[in-house]
């Protein structure tokens, strides 16, 4: 979709690099969201205090209600897996949010991002498989009857390519989605009073997909941990 105005797009034509902030927006605003991650890890760690106040205390809370929900969700000995699970909600969620602004564009609405964030988490699940189970790991693709290994092999090849499938197109196509609904209210009904309640819908969906990606990332990180059976 070709959005009619995007700050730092102009921005970048204004120092002359119009070309590159026209073919890779997406890489514009992932650097823009890096950027605005990096800005509040800052301010939440500036003064840390025993006590939380202000600023620290609502960081606090949502990191602390992150992780607390993994926990529940993994165990304990899944709490190493938090860093990357939490960056990921994190990333996400202000990737989806973004995009109610006007002048920025969500990078989720770009396959390329989905899918490089999909990517991560299959990898890294196989990454945590072959740390806990080593050769053995294998077995997680055999199934329980050796006479049909070779089969369910194939299928669980399946499977875990369609896990890069799964959670890079559902997040895509709910991110893009939303940026053509707005974009056909503000052409239609104006810029203000019309696109107002689905920017307030927005919101919700920004959160809920970003849950949803980072449940399913702790989910296949957990299965990978398990014993096969």
């Amino acid at each position: 979709m070709e959005h009619p105005y995007l700050f730092f797009v102009k921005l970048f034509e204004f120092i002359g690099l119009g070309h590159f902030a026209h073919t890779y927006t997406p890489v514009v605003y992932t650097w823009v969201v890096m950027a605005i991650l990096i800005i509040i890890g800052a301010l939440a760690a500036k003064g840390l205090k025993m006590v939380p106040t202000g600023s620290q205390n609502l960081f606090e809370v949502v990191i602390d209600g992150i992780e607390n929900f993994m926990v529940d969700t993994v165990g304990e000995e899944g709490r190493w897996l938090f860093p990357l699970a939490a960056t990921l909600f994190l990333y996400i969620f202000i990737c989806n949010l973004i995009g109610m602004v006007p002048g920025f564009f969500p990078p989720t609405a770009n396959l390329n991002t989905t899918g490089s964030c999909a990517l991560v988490v299959v990898v890294f699940t196989h990454i945590i498989g072959i740390k806990y189970h080593g050769a053995k790991y294998i077995k997680h693709f055999l199934g329980p009857v050796w006479w049909m290994s070779p089969l369910i092999f194939i299928i669980e090849i399946i499977g875990h390519v369609a896990r890069i499938l799964s959670l890079s197109f559902r997040l895509f196509g709910n991110m893009m989605g939303h940026e053509i609904v707005l974009g056909i209210l503000f052409g239609l009904a104006g810029a203000f009073f019309a696109p107002l309640p689905i920017m307030a819908l927005g919101i919700f969906v920004a959160f809920v997909q970003a849950f949803v990606f980072f449940l399913l990332s702790i989910i296949y990180f957990s299965g990978a941990m398990e014993h096969a059976h």
